[in-house]
């Protein structure tokens, strides 16, 4: 954090969006970001290097669910975990992987084959996502996907990242911690700090530590996800958590 506070130009400040700057709740649509974090994120960005978003949604999503985000000085979204970016209006990616929707046609079937008809899909166009959280046994239901998730993902050339919750068929070939340290080279960083959730939020944590700058990792905590904690530099309370710390660190910069 001293990196950081003694240099804030040459710093690289990346975030999750879902339980990081959004609380967490049972139908992903109905999220939306922390009320104060796009005020603060702009306050932010006014003093770092570049203000980084590292999401498993599409860009356009994590936009669409953070009004006022698009004005943030210099922020880049990576979505869908680094394939895709938006920057200053635009979004540049890939063709989508074509195992995606062929997962997803078959996923009903699945589903109803193994009685969980009550867990809900989520499209995210670059990868298909099962949400067990409104299911009447969430942790029964997760576990009783993983197996047959993971030989529908085998079948069509996907991967699958585990999530609060959550199991998501995504293409191989990039995470979040390879999204970040790309970034943290592209910009020179001098110095970094990331801020996660969730398990995906695990290798950009690495990401910090193999970069070689100067680097924190902050977990927004929750009683869903104990791995993450267990390997931060700090632990806040939630997005409340995640907003004042930031809130502190543009106060910081304000007195320098």
């Amino acid at each position: 954090m001293k990196a950081i506070l003694n240099d804030p130009a040459g710093a690289v400040i990346g975030l999750d969006f879902d339980g990081t700057l959004s609380p967490i709740v049972p139908d992903p649509a109905e999220a939306v970001i922390h009320p104060e974090a796009p005020e603060v994120l702009a306050a932010l960005g006014d003093h770092v290097r570049a203000v980084a978003i590292v999401t498993g949604r599409p860009a356009a999503t994590a936009l669409e669910l953070g009004p006022g985000l698009a004005g943030v000085p210099g922020l880049v979204v990576l979505g869908h975990y680094g394939f895709e970016r938006w920057e200053g209006g635009r979004i540049s990616a890939p063709p989508p992987p074509p195992g995606v929707p062929r997962a997803e046609a078959e996923l009903p079937l699945l589903l109803d084959s193994l009685g969980l008809s009550e867990v809900s899909v989520e499209d995210k166009h670059r990868a298909v996502a099962v949400h067990t959280r409104r299911a009447p046994d969430p942790e029964g239901a997760l576990a009783a996907l993983r197996e047959p998730l993971a030989k529908l993902a085998e079948k069509h050339g996907l991967v699958v990242e585990p999530g609060r919750m959550v199991l998501e068929l995504r293409p191989p070939g990039m995470d979040k911690g390879q999204a970040l340290s790309l970034f943290l080279a592209e910009r020179a960083a001098r110095s970094v700090m990331f801020v996660g959730d969730d398990l995906g939020d695990l290798a950009a944590f690495e990401a910090v530590r193999a970069s070689g700058l100067p680097g924190v990792t902050v977990c927004s905590g929750s009683a869903e996800v104990t791995a993450l904690a267990e390997r931060a530099d700090l632990v806040v309370d939630g997005p409340d958590g995640v907003v004042e710390l930031l809130g502190e660190l543009v106060a910081a910069f304000g007195r320098l």
